[in-house]
């Protein structure tokens, strides 16, 4: 396998961040060329960067089971959002550095080999890209994911979080049922509910987002939207990320003969 720690400025961040990817050897894909390989973008939480998954997880041993690329971007704490500031860090997730693989790599970004996934934060971007653009990718996951905005709508004033999401969204109060609201993306998404890519949701029950996890899934089945939810007992830690980003992979991708 080729590890590979990219560094760039991207025209929409116009900031230098990282990109880690695993790419495996010719050797390694059976023949199979890049440009016809299976990749998934995953994304990090809002404390880490883009090595998290591969620091933290056995990523690079499932990326060899199944013959996988594996993009990971570093967002800061950004939310994945288009910033008012001129950052534009979703426009880069969906846009930009999907291209740049492509001029770069020659990873073609085709609906039928893409996924996307990620934890808490990431979990939040990995909703917001498949239900804003479900013609991109085949499946996603959310890990322990804020998957709704009820949590930040009703932050006491005291938090000290609160002067930080305010820049990113504007006033925490104005966020649920907002566009910035996962509920609000998958209303939209629900129109069409046979274009959306296969979603999973995975949330333990010992976290302080499990309720909203819970709501996100009834919403989505109320809307006749299919998703595939997994309850267990965990916390917001990378074990159990680590054991979860296994049953995605095995429960989407074939592994290599």
């Amino acid at each position: 396998m080729a590890l590979i720690r990219l560094d760039h400025t991207p025209v929409t961040t116009k900031v230098n961040y990282p990109v880690y990817i695993i790419l495996p050897d010719p050797g390694q894909m059976n023949g199979i060329p890049v440009r016809e390989r299976k990749v998934l973008y995953l994304l990090h939480g809002l404390s880490d960067d883009g090595s998290a998954w591969q620091r933290y997880t056995a990523i690079e041993t499932y990326a060899r089971s199944y013959g996988l690329v594996v993009v990971m971007p570093s967002f800061g704490r950004s939310f994945y959002m288009d910033l008012e500031i001129g950052q534009a860090y979703f426009s880069y997730l969906v846009d930009e550095l999907p291209r740049y693989l492509e001029e770069v790599f020659g990873i073609v970004p085709r609906r039928e080999n893409t996924l996307i996934a990620g934890n808490s934060m990431g979990g939040y971007g990995t909703l917001k890209a498949a239900l804003t653009y479900p013609e991109r990718y085949f499946a996603a996951a959310s890990f322990s994911g804020l998957v709704s905005m009820a949590l930040l709508g009703h932050m006491p004033a005291d938090d000290p979080r609160r002067d930080e999401f305010t820049i990113i969204f504007g006033d925490p109060s104005t966020l649920p049922g907002s566009e910035h609201d996962p509920v609000f993306w998958l209303q939209r998404a629900a129109q069409n509910p046979k274009a959306l890519p296969n979603l999973f949701v995975y949330c333990g029950k010992q976290e302080d987002l499990y309720p909203i996890n819970l709501q996100f899934v009834s919403a989505c089945r109320s809307l006749g939207v299919q998703v595939e939810c997994e309850e267990y007992d965990g916390t917001h830690t990378w074990p159990y990320w680590d054991q979860k980003i296994q049953k995605f992979l095995s429960s989407v991708l074939k592994p290599l003969a």
